[in-house]
């Protein structure tokens, strides 16, 4: 998903707690699918109500949330609209990457190949119509604000960190750059040691924070323009790349010739659409018909649905919405009003 530039990309380790007083711009999808990705059974299985109903991602969207409401940070989640006809290619390839991973896993399940049977079952992953709804009404009983883009919610969020009505967009994809987000916070949901897809190696993952300028300055790119020329030129969600070239190669291109047509044109190759492409990480719609409120947690629905209406643990739900209870908050460097008191109780959640 999005574009690999990891190896370019200097970022600085952060602990949650250094998010206090802070505002995020979440890209909703994108933390959905971690959860259902990562909160599985032993072989694989999503976790499910009774009724047979995927409930993965409420189990993260929950208590990850809750976990951010305590050390003071205030998220805002921004789903996806109407995606971009460019994309049209690569939504239809990933759909056929996660039907075969899903008979994959039907397969290993059969022949009692559990370590392969839940490798398979993360890449077939998929987000339902059922399961965005669950958890825009779970977003809403915890009192979040909900911030629907006209098209891509990475998009989205960084047009709300470019106006400063957030400190910062949270996703898991580099595209977050190149649709101009100042400032980028990557891991937030999947901290921790994680086994890396395809093999048997663990890895240390930390949040992390990730400037645009600094990627721009630390690489010599003289703009974001041209950091979309480098990304256009290894392939993005929007077009296929140019085969051999990938970052460190594009970066000195990029560096040589300055922009993805005047590259092309030097190496013989092309990219159909480009001027399409480049305008679609420019100058995607967005919206500013959006709050940014964030309201007191209502705990009775929240009680209702996690437990009576998905068999939730009452006991352990209860538990973890209490632990708000006196907890400080700290001002954050945001500019919407929010409340001021260093102390903060469920109830100033209005």
């Amino acid at each position: 998903m999005g574009v690999n530039i990891s190896d370019i990309v200097p970022s600085e380790k952060m602990e949650l707690p250094g998010l206090s007083g802070k505002t995020l711009a979440i890209d909703a999808y994108n933390s959905i699918y971690q959860f259902l990705s990562i909160i599985r059974s032993r072989d694989g299985t999503p976790l499910k109500d009774e009724s047979g109903r995927v409930t993965s991602h409420l189990t993260g969207l929950l208590y990850r949330n809750i976990n951010f409401l305590q050390n003071g940070i205030r998220p805002a989640y921004v789903f996806d609209g109407i995606p971009s006809g460019l994309k049209s290619q690569t939504l239809a390839e990933r759909f056929e990457r996660r039907n075969r991973a899903h008979e994959e896993w039907k397969k290993a399940i059969d022949e009692g190949d559990v370590e392969r049977a839940k490798s398979k079952a993360s890449q077939s992953t998929r987000i339902s119509n059922e399961i965005v709804e669950s958890s825009r009404i779970l977003l809403t009983y915890l009192g979040l604000p909900i911030i629907q883009a006209p098209c891509e919610g990475e998009a989205q969020a960084a047009y709300m960190a470019m106006k400063g009505d957030v400190w910062a967009a949270s996703s898991q994809d580099f595209d977050s750059l190149l649709f101009g987000a100042p400032r980028l916070v990557p891991n937030l949901n999947i901290t921790g040691r994680r086994k890396m897809p395809g093999g048997r190696e663990y890895k240390d993952i930390f949040i992390e924070e990730v400037e645009l300028q600094r990627v721009l300055e630390e690489n010599g790119l003289e703009s974001r323009e041209q950091l979309i020329s480098l990304c256009i030129l290894i392939g993005t969600d929007y077009n296929k790349g140019i085969r051999g070239i990938g970052p460190k190669k594009g970066l000195k291109l990029i560096r040589q010739y300055g922009t993805a047509s005047a590259v092309l044109e030097a190496i013989g190759e092309s990219i159909p659409r480009l001027q399409e492409v480049e305008e679609a990480f420019i100058h995607t719609a967005v919206t500013d018909e959006y709050s940014l409120e964030w309201k007191r947690p209502d705990t009775g629905r929240i009680i209702e649905f996690m437990c009576e209406e998905h068999g939730f643990s009452r006991k352990r739900v209860e538990s973890s919405l209490n632990k708000l209870e006196n907890k400080k908050r700290v001002k954050g460097d945001y500019k919407k009003p929010v409340p001021t008191k260093s102390q903060m109780s469920l109830d100033d959640w209005h």
